[in-house]
């Protein structure tokens, strides 16, 4: 069992962000959704009455990662801070994910940096991304790279 399951934090779009994420990794499942109470008798806290009975949480999997999306308003947004990796084996795996996670909303970054339509971050890399980074002149090819290009290295 993983030991560590990142919480996602949205306003109020968890549930279509989890969606969202199954339909990019064909192999994900959602895993379970909790809903917020009624009423303050049910332990509806007085700033939440706006989210009285909707979904408060959605724990789902994605190649084998365990996240939770949290619907708890506008405070928090997502930044580079954190970033979630994905290593690909190859570059046509690497299109496919660089063009679902910036289509719609999303944004090209740099070094195989993204932001996805919900703000998330991403790193697009090939798995022998290593091995790539101790050719000659690797560093320099990656800053000039958006969308990492194996055969340029």
């Amino acid at each position: 069992m993983q030991k560590i399951i990142p919480n996602l934090w949205f306003d109020s779009n968890a549930q279509e962000a989890a969606e969202y994420y199954l339909s990019v990794f064909k192999d994900g499942k959602i895993i379970n959704i909790t809903y917020y109470p009624n009423s303050e008798a049910e332990g509806l806290a007085d700033f939440q009455k706006d989210f009285a009975g909707k979904v408060l949480t959605v724990e789902f999997e994605i190649l084998g990662m365990r996240l939770i999306g949290i619907n708890a308003g506008p405070i928090f947004k997502f930044n580079e801070a954190i970033s979630l990796m994905i290593p690909c084996k190859d570059q046509a795996e690497i299109d496919y994910y660089w063009e679902a996670l910036t289509s719609d909303g999303g944004q090209e970054s740099v070094c195989g940096w993204l932001k996805d339509k919900y703000g998330l971050s991403w790193q697009v890399c090939p798995e022998n991304w290593a091995e790539l980074n101790k050719r000659p002149g690797a560093f320099k090819k990656m800053m000039g790279m958006k969308k990492i290009i194996i055969a340029d290295f």
